[in-house]
């Protein structure tokens, strides 16, 4: 069972110590760094040999996503976070901290001190934004020169934060006719509520059909899942088109259902 993965957030902003470093307002690539998802594309040593260490996931590639004053990093063992800042033309991180989970691959467990200690510090910063797929390049003090590939947020794409909800899915799909998903595709789902702690707050809603697919998620017939997921309202839909796109933000229970 995958359980309660959408506290992490809460676990970095109480264990993360103040950041040290000083950021002026406002730098030009904040906004440019904050509308992607960051995907490690190369990594290479300062004497041009690839960093293989950084690629235990080949399928999931390492991921940095930036907000106002802290970053992320997805898809090494634990999820690490910390805050940094923008100073002429470098990114400097000073401190991160990680969830203490543990990875049965030695390859995947040894990714946290694999990126954490390349990002550490200050690293020059290079931002490509002309063509389709923008590109950002650091380098660090020992010379390793990672670059990584832009792909928009989904708040970028929609144009808006969305709206945080709770959807339990049922195991088995819902007959429908009219959905974008196809024809007898349709999820049932009904919402669910937690406080902070992550415990459960008052009665899930009604079970109804989902007629709009969740983007990021592929369901599995027989498996009951609890999902947080973003909601967006599309301001002006094609013809045929919904009015609301959900995207998967995380999987906060994942179980086989009994028969």
């Amino acid at each position: 069972m995958k359980a309660l993965a959408w506290l992490l957030p809460l676990a970095f902003a109480a264990c993360a110590p103040a950041a040290r470093v000083v950021d002026p307002p406002g730098p030009p690539e904040r906004a440019v760094l904050m509308r992607h998802h960051w995907s490690l594309a190369d990594a290479r040593d300062a004497g041009g040999a690839r960093i293989g260490a950084l690629f235990a996931r080949p399928q999931q590639p390492l991921q940095i996503d930036f907000d106002q004053t802290r970053l992320a990093i997805d898809h090494a063992c634990n999820r690490i976070g910390g805050a940094y800042a923008l100073l002429e033309g470098h990114l400097v991180v000073e401190d991160l901290v990680q969830t203490m989970m543990a990875c049965a691959d030695p390859a995947v467990a040894a990714l946290d001190a694999a990126i954490g200690d390349r990002l550490r510090g200050r690293s020059a910063l290079t931002l490509q934004t002309a063509g389709d797929v923008p590109a950002l390049t650091l380098v660090n003090a020992q010379g390793d020169r990672l670059r990584f590939v832009g792909r928009l947020t989904a708040a970028a794409r929609y144009g808006g934060a969305g709206e945080r909800m709770f959807f339990e899915v049922a195991p088995r799909t819902a007959a429908c006719a009219d959905s974008t998903a196809g024809v007898g595709a349709c999820l049932n789902v009904r919402e669910r509520r937690y406080d902070a702690s992550g415990l459960l707050v008052g009665e899930p809603g009604a079970w109804q059909i989902l007629r709009e697919p969740i983007e990021g998620y592929a369901h599995e017939n027989g498996v009951r899942t609890v999902l947080r997921v973003m909601r967006y309202r599309i301001a002006d839909p094609k013809p045929g088109m919904p009015e609301t796109a959900y995207v998967l933000d995380a999987i906060i229970e994942s179980a086989v259902a009994t028969p």
